[in-house]
């Protein structure tokens, strides 16, 4: 059987059906006191950014409740780099394109927050020093001003039922064996493994 493909907004409409007035009409422009609350409890972010071509990618996100995000107002908010990998490859795409969607989540619950807006990278302001973690200041912020903001419903996690331990399953390699599987061949698996091992998170913010 071939694929049938949908290729019309309408084709679309008439398959999965249309939003229920409340959910057509959620997003808000601006922060709401219950959406400083949800920012100030969450500890990891999904940012979605994409080029001037359309290429796509999505980078997680994490600090301490409280200090993943720094709300600057009701309409901008700033999240900071941490040390990584260097490819920086989300703020390559907003160097070209600044619209970025970001989905924040909180551990246990179904429920997320998702912005959608327009982003921009700064080296430096007087709202870093707010950002400090373990001693640490960001070298980098990721700057979003809000286009829209709103809830979004728990089914996702239902069905794939995350926060339950009981149903975890990991039968993949560790991160060892897949690095040198993929990325570093020409390295020893002790090395490896010593990389990613005990003082791997100590080195999480330098």
């Amino acid at each position: 059987m071939s694929e049938r493909r949908i290729s019309t907004l309408d084709e679309l409409v008439d398959l999965v059906g249309v939003p229920l007035p409340h959910v057509a009409s959620k997003a808000r422009a601006a922060l709401h006191e219950l959406d400083r609350e949800w920012l100030a409890a969450s500890p990891f972010c999904l940012i979605g950014t994409a080029d001037a071509s359309g290429a796509c990618d999505v980078s997680p996100k994490g600090d301490p409740p409280g200090q993943l995000v720094h709300v600057l107002d009701d309409t901008t908010i700033a999240i900071a780099e941490r040390p990584g990998n260097r490819r920086v490859d989300g703020y390559r795409n907003v160097l070209a394109n600044p619209h970025v969607g970001l989905l924040f989540l909180i551990p246990g619950r179904g429920d997320t927050l998702r912005i959608n807006g327009r982003a921009r990278l700064v080296s430096d302001a007087p709202f870093f020093d707010a950002m400090v973690v373990k001693g640490h200041r960001p070298v980098l912020a990721l700057v979003v001003e809000i286009v829209e903001i709103f809830h979004h419903c728990a089914k996702a996690f239902l069905r794939s039922q995350l926060w339950r331990p009981e149903t975890w399953q990991d039968p993949l390699p560790a991160r060892p064996v897949i690095a040198k599987a993929l990325e570093r061949p020409e390295a020893s698996l002790d090395e490896l493994t010593a990389y990613y091992g005990p003082t791997y998170v100590d080195k999480l913010y330098r």
